[in-house]
């Protein structure tokens, strides 16, 4: 018989018979790896179990244990819940069911809304069917006889996904009297799907197109064990408690109403004092590295947004106006205003860099299916800056800017991960300005020594940027700070400088943001911090609780002092028993309770409570006011 040899991941050779599979491979090498193996990798490419082996493959094998495997297990998951769903609902039709970073999903058309007692029955039978251990058998076949199958099988929604392919074949899996088009991989049986749940029900258009059909999305997850199951389960309780559109509501923050219009937060006094301590950190962290405060109107002149090729790319996602007859659009960005600052001066390269910062309100037209919360607004302030400089200053400008951000983070107690997004289909600009801003780019990206990823495709119209994401105490990734290298809009805008040999050339325009929209970041930190602020960031930092009526002259006089010494203060002088008032207190999760008895009356003095229950011992307002502000000293 013929053999063919194979190279493992260390190196060694390894041969075969012809035609032997993944499977053969991880038989021969030993009983315990053919039983844990799941998948191959060929060459690079996951492929299944049973995929032949060519001659000279480079393959490794996938188990449970391998970083490629979760995805594999979530995406034949999300087959196993579209094979119970048939079974359960004969008449609904299937469309697509990715994995995702938190689990799977998948879009049913279905003639009524899922409820969470179906939920509960299609898990169950997923579990069924699971037990059942049947295999998952991939087969090919032309792009027609795949269009005759589903066609017959009445699912319409895969024959337009195979017409759109435009390809002569396609790949199918089956799975009992199930079966879908897929590329694969998958995993060998349904007896591998070990630890799932299905976690929500929500409403999707087909293709993502508000004039399309409405369909069903049924949200999953699934792992290798229930161990890790669990452990995710958990943290989604935990993120459920920590959800800033409750805490929103339970701390007085914010609120959105349908009279307003969606994706328009309305801020509440606490709120507001949130946002202002942000923002007044912001413009002094700014002013600290350089940076010229700005201010841009909201809106501008169309033809402007033409020049910028933002009518042209960004249309969809603006909003328009007219005023004297004009058209004006409202502005998604902040970066026209400041390239007009730019050029409202003759500049020299003695001059460079200039930075311009502006906490900037913009307007963008989202999808009524993703807004949520604070997270995804139509109108929202970013902490813009654009700093314009010389092509020889660029490389110091954007590791100045990663600077800023590693610093701001770490204040906050996150850490962060990075990406360059090189690119689109849809940009403007010559290949050789995109060669020189991505190659800036990964120069520094490289040269601070933090690991990142290539997202390929995902720029921004007018350059490349590399977009630095933050995790939280759950570990979520959240994108906020992002650094954009733009040598188009400089062109567009005929910005220049005059150079040390008399000669005009082109500036180059970092676009940042270091925590990005103010209203994400809120709710970010309102879900890391469960609403507990830390003491310099808390809206109100110390509430004065009376034992008695008798003590409120007292404490009237202390609540004027620690207002005018600048403590964010608050007062509950009810006539109601002080362990009532201490519990709204920690409800409404204010770091100190100063609670004022006879005895401070007698002594002048106020006994502070933490949030978490622990007194520290009586002390006087002024060394309260110097308590605090060491407390927040470390953020200043």
């Amino acid at each position: 018989m013929a053999e063919i040899t194979v190279v493992l991941p260390d190196g060694s050779n390894r041969v075969l018979n012809s035609g032997s599979t993944v499977y053969d491979l991880a038989a021969s090498i030993g009983a315990g790896l053919a039983k844990a193996a799941i998948a191959g990798k060929v060459n690079g490419e996951l492929v299944d179990l049973a995929a032949q082996l060519p001659e000279g493959a480079v393959v490794s094998i996938i188990t449970e244990k391998s970083p490629e495997a979760l995805e594999i297990i979530r995406h034949s998951t999300s087959h196993l819940m579209a094979q119970a769903v048939k079974q359960l609902f004969p008449q609904a039709k299937v469309t697509i069911g990715p994995s995702i970073e938190t689990g799977f999903y998948y879009d049913f058309d279905v003639d009524h809304p899922f409820t969470p007692e179906d939920l509960e029955k299609i898990e169950s039978r997923m579990q069924e069917l699971a037990k059942a251990s049947e295999p998952i058998v991939r087969s090919e076949l032309s792009s027609a006889e795949a269009v005759k199958k589903f066609s017959e099988m009445g699912e319409d929604y895969k024959v337009e996904l195979i017409t759109d392919l435009g390809v002569d074949s396609v790949s199918l899996y089956s799975q009992g009297d199930f079966a879908d088009l897929c590329r694969g991989p998958h995993l060998p049986s349904t007896a591998f799907c070990k630890a799932f749940k299905l976690t929500s029900i929500a409403g999707a258009y087909w293709r993502g197109d508000e004039k399309r059909k409405m369909l069903q999305r049924v949200y999953g997850t699934a792992f290798a064990d229930k161990k890790e199951l669990d452990a995710y389960l958990e943290r989604i309780e935990e993120a459920k408690r920590r959800d800033h559109r409750k805490l929103g509501r339970e701390l007085d923050l914010f609120s959105f109403s349908d009279e307003v219009g969606a994706g328009f937060a309305i801020w509440h006094p606490k709120g507001a004092m949130l946002r202002t301590i942000l923002e007044d950190f912001e413009r002094k962290e700014h002013l600290k590295r350089g940076y010229d405060i700005v201010v841009g109107p909201q809106i501008l002149k169309s033809e402007l947004w033409q020049r910028s090729g933002h009518y042209e790319n960004y249309r969809e996602n603006m909003y328009f106006t007219e005023v004297d007859e004009q058209s004006f659009g409202i502005k998604p960005m902040n970066c026209l205003s400041h390239m007009m600052i730019y050029k409202s001066h003759l500049r020299s390269y003695r001059d460079l860099p200039l930075r311009y910062f502006e906490l900037g309100t913009v307007h963008r037209h989202e999808r009524a299916g993703v807004l949520h919360g604070l997270m995804r607004v139509r109108c929202f302030t970013q902490d813009d800056a654009h700093i314009l400089c010389t092509p020889e200053q660029l490389d110091g400008e954007i590791k100045g800017v990663i600077s800023f951000v590693s610093e701001i983070m770490a204040k906050f107690g996150f850490d962060f991960d990075m990406e360059l997004s090189t690119r689109p289909e849809k940009s403007i600009g010559s290949d050789e300005d995109w060669e020189r801003a991505t190659s800036a780019l990964l120069g520094a990206l490289k040269d601070t020594g933090r690991e990142f990823e290539i997202n390929e495709g995902d720029g921004a119209f007018y350059g490349p940027k590399i977009d630095i994401k933050l995790r939280d105490c759950l570990d979520r990734k959240w994108q906020c700070a992002t650094i954009q290298c733009d040598f188009t809009l400089p062109e567009r805008f005929d910005l220049t400088y005059v150079d040390s040999d008399g000669e005009k050339k082109r500036p180059v325009m970092v676009h940042r943001v270091i925590l990005g929209s103010i209203e994400r970041f809120i709710g970010v930190l309102i879900e890391h911090f469960a609403g507990s602020f830390p003491t310099w960031l808390s809206p109100v930092q110390a509430v004065l609780l009376t034992v008695t009526d008798a003590q409120i002259p007292y404490a009237e006089r202390l609540f004027e002092q620690l207002r005018a010494e600048g403590v964010r203060i608050q007062k509950d002088f009810r006539n109601e028993k002080l362990g009532f008032k201490i519990r709204e207190a920690q409800l409404q999760k204010v770091p100190y309770m100063l609670i004022i008895g006879d005895k401070e009356v007698e002594t002048g003095t106020l006994t502070p409570r933490f949030r978490d229950g622990k007194n520290l011992e009586p002390m006087s307002a002024e060394d309260f006011v110097s308590f605090i502000s060491r407390e927040s000293a470390h953020y200043h």
